[in-house]
């Protein structure tokens, strides 16, 4: 069997992360998110996977044919983002019978896929749901017993008929797409195909507890982060060129990569990751769920809280709380991202013109690529910072800033 792995979308609610690639190649302990995911459908034992993915291509300039994952990786361009249906029609002709469809950040997969296929016997797709509070903001589906009859898009309050939403993981075989072609392209023929196999052919739906992780907006890698570490970091596993002073203090669950320097009084405590070459300063503190990529430097005197950041990032001195730093972003000393409200309340960022509920009481700075930020400046809970941004010394940050601005106190 086979996997259609979806990497086309324009990602826009990810912004300011991932600019010119594609958020599933945002690294998470070590590797690409969509890397993890490749792993987890070897583990139910698919190993020939289809990636769509837009036409720049980037997905196969990181990871090639797939040798280095042991699995055959093929790839097929969407050139604008059409939708899932267009997605899924630009593979069919390298599938064959039944295939999976995931998104890059499924990277618990394999819990599901015996599952789904124990229910395949007989049907012609194969869905994933799960119970929601908020049924009027998802597609909900109705349900006789473990058939789906209907599938019903943001239903009126009241209205529901099931508090089952669709988590984005299907299986299907090649009918799909006679029912496809017999729907009007738009956007959502996806769905409209789905509904008209409801109708006509059987589907069935897999009830699951726990949703698997979503990657729609930039906090939601704190989950896809915590998952990961809980399951992987589970022991100390420190490689053996990494340089530890004797008075630092390594505790719980870290992985320290190949040629870390951690130096005096410097304490770590897991699960955390240390990539490569990275550095911790004199007297620092990395704790709870943080990630540092390879070649990131974190100065003498700062903490580290469950943040996390990607290759060549550099800071000295400061508090860096529940943030998101992209590639190559440099920060001065005494900087501080301030991560929870005055008033205790939920966190709700800009994202493209509207305040987004994130259900987060603490959510610090979120930074795009290469943005240089002055000694003392000051980042206010949930501001979304572009990339390549110039931010002056002792600078107070209060709004989201475009990509390429430079925001100084008196100009």
């Amino acid at each position: 069997m086979r996997a259609v792995i979806l990497a086309a979308g324009e990602s826009s609610r990810f912004w300011p992360l991932a600019e010119g690639g594609h958020k599933g190649l945002f690294r998470l302990l070590g590797r690409p998110i969509i890397a993890h995911t490749i792993e987890a459908l070897k583990r139910a034992h698919i190993k020939e996977i289809i990636i769509v993915q837009p036409s720049s291509r980037v997905i196969e300039a990181h990871l090639g044919d797939g040798a280095s994952l042991s699995v055959k990786l093929s790839y097929v361009v969407q050139p604008e983002p059409l939708g899932m249906g267009d997605a899924l029609a630009r593979a069919e002709s390298l599938l064959e019978d039944s295939f999976f469809v995931v998104n890059p950040q499924h990277v618990t997969v394999d819990e599901i896929i015996p599952q789904m296929s124990a229910l395949a016997a007989g049907a012609d797709v194969v869905l994933v749901g799960c119970e929601t509070d908020r049924p009027h903001e998802y597609g909900v589906v109705k349900i006789e017993k473990d058939r789906a009859l209907d599938l019903i898009e943001k239903p009126a309050p009241g209205t529901e008929p099931s508090r089952t939403r669709l988590v984005g993981v299907y299986l299907l075989n090649k009918r799909f797409f006679d029912f496809y072609r017999r729907v009007p392209e738009h956007p959502y023929a996806f769905e409209d195909a789905l509904k008209l196999l409801m109708r006509e052919g059987t589907v069935r739906i897999l009830k699951i507890s726990e949703e698997p992780p979503t990657l729609k907006y930039p906090w939601d890698l704190f989950t896809l982060a915590q998952l990961l570490m809980e399951r992987e970091i589970t022991a100390q596993k420190i490689a053996p060129s990494a340089q530890i002073h004797p008075s630092a203090i390594i505790e719980g669950p870290v992985w320290i990569g190949e040629g870390v320097k951690i130096f005096e009084y410097a304490v770590v405590k897991g699960p955390c990751y240390i990539g490569d070459h990275c550095v911790v300063g004199t007297g620092s503190l990395v704790r709870e769920y943080s990630n540092l990529e390879a070649h990131t430097v974190i100065g003498a005197h700062a903490e580290v809280a469950r943040s996390i950041f990607q290759r060549e990032c550099s800071t000295h001195s400061g508090y860096f709380g529940d943030s998101i730093f992209d590639e190559a972003v440099k920060i001065g000393a005494g900087t501080v991202t301030a991560n929870v409200r005055n008033d205790r309340g939920f966190i709700r960022p800009r994202v493209k013109g509207a305040r987004v509920a994130t259900g987060l009481k603490k959510l610090g700075a979120i930074v795009g690529r290469e943005t240089h930020i002055g000694i003392c400046a000051m980042l206010m809970p949930g501001v979304l910072i572009g990339p390549r941004c110039e931010i002056g010394p002792g600078t107070l940050v209060r709004k989201n800033l475009d990509a390429n601005a430079r925001y100084y106190p008196f100009i």
